[in-house]
């Protein structure tokens, strides 16, 4: 059974053989850019306003909540394609409902420019994106740092990028997966006892003397010294202190986002796991494996080996990793099998996905590899610069990974 949260460091590179090029990432904003590329442009018409937006220092979400509080609108009207973090600089599109483009265009929110406005007739949906292009520069890196990378990224633009989910999506104490399966074996003490941490990997004095008086069993001083960023730990803590064997009612005491958070993080585990072992054959696809068409994200089972490989050979096609759930596509053969093991090895049987459950999980099939494409690289100044292209719900981070090591 896994007992240990995840980071980047557990997962096998692809370019294992190139060395890193070391390096500094995000030591400044700008040293990130991140722009949406639209699925679609705006029709020219309808009640819905398409505002693309530069933010900086600002989550997707602290800017929709500038956004309706600026312009009286409720959040859950404001849509937006994905999710971006604070870091860096980014471009995305909002879509805002009855306000009109004038309105957006003159907007003066720190930290927010608007970029271009136009009407539409639906609102932005999660997931309407073709892409993400990537500008990241890297300072402090090896001298011979522009051909390490370059012999790294002909290897990924050949055999395709590892799509790992990656450290960020874990937490800053590497723990939120190991919380979403202690949730999913039913196990509410070992969710609250992963959630609080180990003392040993906290650097901040005050978060680590609180987590250390928990271990010691000193409930309200836990309470008393937890920071205050640490909201939901404290929470689980102060119902812990009321009644301190309450692991169930603590858990219950979690906001449901967040315990869909930790549930996420449990599946982007166990798939990141399935990437991990089959990295030699990243690029290959075997009798039973589910292949996904990178055009539409079609997914079928794969019953023709030999034509299946031209078509993952030409980036048409790719094998696949689970995302579990109920309504999750199963494979046969030998990676059905691995795919057992992995759940075997985590503690969870099959049926812990099936819905009958506290947790409902829809589940689905995701390309072991994506397409890395428009791949610039380039010095400036000592430091190295970027550019690529990646596809909607895949990682910048994974291509840093293989490049810095």
């Amino acid at each position: 059974m896994s007992t240990t949260g995840n980071t980047d460091m557990m997962y096998p590179y692809l370019t294992a053989a190139i060395p890193g090029i070391g390096g500094i990432f995000k030591d400044s904003a700008e040293d990130f850019a991140v722009t949406e590329i639209p699925l679609y442009p705006p029709c020219g018409s309808g009640e819905h306003v398409y505002a693309t937006v530069e933010k900086k220092a600002l989550t997707t979400l602290e800017l929709l909540r500038r956004l309706a509080r600026t312009l009286a609108v409720a959040e859950r009207d404001i849509g937006y394609a994905g999710m971006k973090d604070a870091r860096g600089i980014t471009r995305q599109t909002v879509s805002i409902p009855g306000v009109s483009p004038e309105q957006v265009a003159a907007l003066e929110i720190p930290g927010v420019t608007v970029v271009s406005v136009a009407r539409h007739n639906n609102k932005l949906r999660l997931g309407h994106l073709a892409g993400n292009r990537f500008r990241i520069r890297l300072r402090g890196v090896r001298e011979n740092a522009r051909q390490l990378a370059q012999a790294a990224l002909d290897i990924i633009s050949s055999r395709g990028l590892p799509n790992y989910f990656g450290g960020q999506r874990y937490g800053v104490l590497g723990n939120s997966a190991l919380i979403g399966i202690r949730l999913l074996q039913g196990d509410p003490e070992g969710a609250v006892r992963a959630l609080i941490g180990n003392p040993e990997e906290i650097g901040d004095e005050r978060w680590r003397s609180a987590v250390q008086a928990f271990h010691n069993g000193n409930l309200a001083a836990a309470v008393e010294r937890m920071p205050p960023h640490c909201r939901t730990e404290k929470e689980v803590l102060k119902t812990l202190l009321r009644r301190p064997e309450g692991w169930e009612r603590a858990v219950k005491s979690i906001h449901p986002r967040i315990i869909n958070l930790y549930l996420s993080a449990a599946q982007s585990s166990l798939f990141d796991r399935t990437v991990a072992a089959r990295i030699d054959a990243l690029d290959r696809i075997e009798p039973g494996d589910i292949a996904c068409k990178h055009a539409n994200g079609a997914c079928f089972l794969v019953t023709d080996a030999a034509e299946a490989t031209a078509r993952a050979a030409s980036f048409e096609i790719s094998a696949t990793g689970p995302m579990f759930g109920r309504k999750m596509l199963i494979p046969a053969g030998q990676a059905a099998a691995l795919e057992e093991e992995i759940l075997e090895t985590a503690g969870l049987p099959r049926d812990t996905f099936n819905g009958s459950g506290r947790f409902r999980l829809d589940g689905e099939r995701r390309p072991l590899r994506v397409p890395l494409q428009d791949v610039t690289v380039a010095m400036d100044d000592g430091s190295l610069l970027l550019e690529f292209i990646l596809p909607k719900g895949s990682y910048a981070t994974s291509v840093l990974r293989e490049i810095m090591k």
